[in-house]
Order: structure tokens, then C-alpha cells, then sequence
């Protein structure tokens, strides 16, 4: 488990663009030391203003994107296309307006795919796919994401482990169904904190006043069943990215003055 580092920005611009950057770098040096990189995104409007500001970022040509692979920490159960879908909101922000290798776009299940309405075999399927990327050296069943990025809701939920409902129990399988999450649409798809925290590096977005109160109890070493953001971490690094609005509840010993 490694110790959450706080990065805050003056506003959510900022901050994502300064993630962008960041995740340039990480892809980057990855892909100089192995060839290739292993990122897993995350929507929402903090998720999808990084991607954004990375097509927008002129060093985003210094990524060689053919060697990416995505992958998702959860999404919304509903057909392909759909709008609200991660990954077509995704696509809208960045990534057909690069030159990804298809094949290493690891999007999960529509709801209209080979599964149809049984989100749980969508899960699964998705799990077998993690786990046949998987090398020898990985761990738990994934590969080895060089960054996994979570937004923040305010309810402290990340991906679609919502407080207190089975998903964030889970202790074993690396993908699970989401029935009955408390916002829409109830039925999704999600990694497990097992999944999350195989990860080297994760890193959780909040931005705006809304994130303020989840990233205080989030820090504060609350239990991760009733605040999932806790239980967030990476292997080698967890940061934090916020706002300064996401921030205005944290005590300012947990980050120096210098991050703003």
C-alpha cells in the first residue's frame, strides 16, 4: 500500500491539463523502458476534461500510440454507442483522433453485445480478458497498469464501487456486475479494489466544491467499504489530483503550499 501524495491545482483547467501532462510522461517512459504501456481510464466530467486537454497538449505526438493499451475501470451496462457509455464519451474526447491500435482498445461490454442484458457474464468475460493480457510477473490477475485513474463522485464512490453495496466488498474476482447503483443507470460493469490496487500507479481525480467533503473523508482513514476512494491505492505510487475547490476541506498539512 502506498501513501496518498496530493498534487492541487487553482482550478479544474489546470488540473487537467497538468494530469495530462503528467500522463504524457508516464506513457512516455514506459514505453522507452518496455516497449509498450497498460492505462485504464476513467469517465466522468474530470476524466473525460484530462482526455480532452490531452488531444489539446502539442506533446501528445511524443505518445506512440500504437503501443497503448486502454482499459476501463468500469461503465455503464447500456448498448454500444450509447452516449453515456465511458467509452464513447471517451472517443468523443480523444481517442478517435488518434491513432490507437483497435485491437489494444479494451472497451467492456455493451449491453446489446455476445452477453446481451447479463451484466454479470459481461463482467466475467472482461476478467478473462484482463487476465489473458496478464504476464508472469503481473499480479492478481491483471496486467500491470502503469497508471489506473479513478474519478472521485461525492459520495467517495470510485469506478462503480459505490459505499456499503457488495462491488466494494469484493475480494476476489477482478470484475464484477453493479446492480442497484444509486445513480444512473443502476446496472454496470467495474473492477474490484483487488484490480485497482494491482495497478504500479493510481491516480484519483475530484475537481469542484461538489468533491470536497469525499476527498476529506476519503483522507481522513475512513474504511474503504463506506468511502471506496480509501481503498484506493496503487503498488508504488497513489496521487491525488485536485482542485482547489475539491480541496477546501483538507487540512493544509496534508499537502504543501506550493501545489496551488
Amino acid at each position: 500500500m502506498s501513501t496518498p501524495q496530493l498534487v492541487v491545482h487553482r482550478d479544474k483547467e489546470l488540473m487537467a491539463e497538468a494530469a495530462a501532462a503528467r500522463l504524457i510522461t508516464k506513457i512516455v517512459d514506459a514505453q522507452a523502458a518496455r516497449g509498450s504501456a497498460s492505462v485504464v481510464l476513467t469517465g466522468g466530467r474530470n476524466g473525460n476534461g484530462l482526455l480532452a486537454a490531452l488531444g489539446a497538449a502539442p506533446a501528445r505526438d511524443a505518445v506512440d500510440w500504437s503501443r497503448l493499451d486502454l482499459w476501463w475501470g468500469d461503465e455503464r451496462f447500456l448498448p454500444e454507442g450509447d452516449p453515456e457509455r465511458n467509452v464513447t464519451q471517451a472517443r468523443e474526447a480523444l481517442l478517435d483522433r488518434v491513432p490507437l491500435d483497435p485491437a489494444r482498445v479494451h472497451a467492456m461490454p455493451a449491453s446489446d453485445g455476445p452477453y446481451g442484458s447479463d451484466v454479470d457474464a459481461a463482467a466475467a468475460a472482461y476478467a478473462r480478458e484482463l487476465a489473458a493480457a496478464a504476464g508472469p510477473g503481473d499480479h492478481g490477475g491483471v496486467p500491470t497498469f502503469d497508471v489506473l485513474m479513478l474519478g472521485v463522485g461525492p459520495d467517495t464512490h470510485v469506478a462503480s464501487l459505490f459505499p456499503e453495496l457488495p462491488a466494494v466488498r469484493e475480494t476476489e474476482r477482478t470484475v464484477v456486475g453493479v446492480h442497484g447503483a444509486p445513480k444512473p443507470p443502476p446496472v454496470r460493469v467495474s473492477l474490484t479494489l483487488p484490480a485497482i490496487r494491482a495497478a504500479k500507479e493510481v491516480w484519483l481525480l475530484a475537481a469542484g466544491e461538489d468533491k470536497a467533503k469525499a476527498a476529506a473523508i476519503a483522507l481522513s482513514g475512513a474504511g474503504e467499504v463506506q468511502a471506496p476512494a480509501a481503498g484506493a491505492y496503487g503498488r508504488s505510487r497513489t496521487l491525488w489530483l485536485l482542485d482547489a475547490a475539491a480541496a477546501s476541506e483538507l487540512p493544509r498539512s496534508l499537502y504543501p503550499p506550493a501545489s496551488a
